[in-house]
């Protein structure tokens, strides 16, 4: 935060990007359960107070066992994304197995630290399944942290209630589709930075899936 200070001060240009990518929104939630992970997000991009996507893509897909949810810049997050998947093809080339997703996420922190200067404007939950369901946590400073439960955006408020309320590790896959869903319906409903659908994504020890249209819908109408 000292080094931000340093470089930045609120009336320059830079200063200026900072105070209005930390007003960016969304909402993106992350659980883990024993058989797996579950992503969920909204999708509204905004500038400001213009809505300046209606379809965009907050889950995206890095290995056929691992995903990275993004919240902040969006050009920022997607060039994350790029280069992880970069790192993650050329470990498999040259170690000869997958990296987990400790490593991916230890990658994401060194990126974002090394450019504290000109921060990287992201906050990122990077999740999949290696011997194991895990979540991490990865903010603009580059910190990370595992996590059994995590969410990101201007509608993390709402959101991180109804998961403090009704998230339990011995929930099955299903009962947290349906939770990471309620979460992020809830924030639709109160944050204006959110909106436009749900996208969710499962991982477990044998595929990646992304859930259709009508069956999330099907949860919204149950809920």
């Amino acid at each position: 935060m000292v080094i931000i200070v340093c470089f930045m001060t609120p009336y320059s240009r830079e200063g200026k990007y900072l105070e209005q990518a930390l007003k960016k929104g969304t909402t993106t939630v992350g659980l883990v359960v024993s058989e797996g992970v579950v992503l969920a997000a909204d999708k509204r991009a905004t500038t400001g107070y213009f809505i300046a996507h209606k379809h965009a893509k907050k889950i995206l897909k890095l290995t056929d066992r691992m995903a990275i949810t993004i919240s902040g810049v969006v050009a920022d997050a997607q060039a994350i994304a790029d280069t992880l998947r970069g790192y993650i093809k050329y470990y498999q080339l040259t170690a000869k197995r997958p990296l987990k997703v400790r490593g991916v996420a230890s990658i994401a922190s060194t990126i974002i630290f090394a450019s504290r200067a000109f921060p990287i404007l992201v906050q990122l939950i990077i999740a999949g399944y290696d011997d194991a369901p895990r979540i991490y946590s990865v903010d603009w400073f580059g910190t990370i942290t595992e996590e059994k439960s995590f969410v990101t955006g201007s509608g993390s408020p709402i959101a991180s209630g109804v998961i403090e309320a009704e998230y339990r590790e011995d929930l099955s896959l299903e009962e947290a589709v349906r939770l990471a869903v309620k979460a992020v319906s809830s924030a639709l409903k109160r944050d204006a930075a959110s909106g436009e659908g749900i996208d969710v994504v499962k991982i477990t020890s044998k595929k990646y899936e992304e859930l259709p249209k009508d069956e999330i819908d099907k949860i919204l109408h149950s809920l």
